[in-house]
């Protein structure tokens, strides 16, 4: 009997694994991942951004544990010797529709407690030589690291602590008992006084195999991304961000520079027809009904279908991709561009075709189940693990 079993091994589930081990010494602690290694999908392919908070609305779970997740990621970062650069970023406006919302991202800004500065476009230029735009944002606090180092430190320290975790273990069915939950998996049944669900892309499932409601269904969306050739690197120093569309869920497509040296452009945003479908040929029979018969997903296209089919152009015509770059840095060529690495993006839709714009963690008999927690989870993973502790009764 085991006193919590997480289920998934992506960051924040394994941040709540640390936080528990920390409140909880004593506790028996099993996680289960049912891939290979830790941080396999959405936190494994995401672009490594430490992100600031600037872009979410004040007072939400996002805006408060992305800005002190971006402390507290950093900090751990730094106590543990793991590599990350506190680069900032720019934010910038290339056509005059876009300056009212270069400010209203400025305000919002300063309301969720972000240092940012209002910058023209000649000092963008001194920290971006190569971008072209009207004015700009700079953000201080935005950085990089690579998040699978995080998660196998923190998976590291977990069994330091006495925690237990098992891969290549799939969850197929939770059974109520007596004393709490009995998780039946491929590698044999676990029993356990508190459930915490951190499957991602798998979350609103899970939680309906625990017989709670979810709120709301996964829709994934696969986010692909180019690499800048090595030699033009040097058009991009630090990180480089359209203004948001306020109407569209996404960013935009960007340029970020990576840890490793490396600067990736991208990404768009498709509908993929696989929850876990890295490639544009994935398909995956069940998924494709699921999203096709769920009402809010036609509900959600309906409104936002010229973005939507500019993503998907942008998903089949490098030309098109490679435009939408040089709106931000003209020099930029199609030869320039290498194909690399996509996401996944595990973004709950409500029935009504509305977006979950907040992370999303709900709380029933004997468990706990984070059933949105996109981007910028990663940033806010232990926040959100302090957070998820806190909803249990010990």
């Amino acid at each position: 009997m085991y006193d919590f079993i997480i289920i998934g091994g992506g960051i924040v589930g394994l941040a709540t694994g640390m936080t528990l081990s920390q409140r909880h010494p004593h506790a028996k602690l099993l996680i289960i991942e049912k891939e290979s290694q830790w941080s396999f999908h959405q936190t494994g392919n995401n672009s490594g951004v430490i992100h600031s908070g600037i872009y979410y609305k004040p007072g939400s779970f996002k805006a408060k544990f992305c800005r002190d997740g971006n402390n507290s990621m950093v900090k751990f970062c730094q106590e543990h010797g793991i590599d990350h650069e506190i680069c900032g970023k720019v934010i910038v406006a290339t056509n005059p529709q876009e300056l009212p919302l270069l400010e209203d991202l400025y305000q919002r800004g300063l309301n969720n407690n972000i240092e940012v500065a209002k910058i023209s476009a000649e000092e963008v230029r001194e920290v971006e030589p190569h971008v072209l735009c009207l004015a700009g944002l700079r953000v201080f606090s935005t950085g990089i690291v690579n998040y699978r180092q995080v998660s196998q430190k923190l998976a590291d320290l977990i069994r330091d602590r006495g925690g237990e975790l098992l891969l290549n273990t799939k969850v197929t069915q939770i059974e109520d008992i007596p004393e709490g939950k009995a998780i039946i998996t491929d590698k044999g049944t676990f029993k356990t006084r508190t459930i915490i669900n951190c499957g991602g892309l798998q979350s609103d499932r899970l939680a309906k195999l625990g017989n709670v409601d979810p709120q709301a269904q996964i829709i994934p969306f696969r986010g692909e991304y180019y690499e800048l050739k090595p030699e033009k690197r040097y058009l991009v120093k630090t990180l480089i961000y359209p203004v948001p569309n306020p109407n569209f869920p996404f960013l935009g497509v960007h340029f970020t520079k990576m840890i490793d040296g490396s600067v990736h452009a991208g990404p768009n945003a498709v509908l993929s027809f696989k929850r876990e479908g890295y490639k544009k040929t994935d398909f995956d029979l069940k998924d494709v009904i699921e999203v096709f018969s769920y009402p809010g997903f036609w509900k959600l296209a309906a409104k936002h279908s010229q973005d939507g089919i500019q993503e998907i152009v942008r998903s089949f015509s490098k030309q098109a991709f490679t435009h939408s770059l040089q709106q931000l840095i003209p020099e930029v060529q199609i030869d320039d561009l290498i194909p690399t690495h996509s996401g996944v993006r595990a973004q709950a839709l409500k029935p009504n075709g509305q977006l979950v714009d907040d992370f999303l963690i709900i709380k029933d008999r004997k468990s706990v189940h984070v059933c949105n927690a996109p981007s910028p989870a990663a940033t806010s993973s232990l926040e959100i693990g302090k957070a998820v502790v806190e909803e249990i009764s010990f």
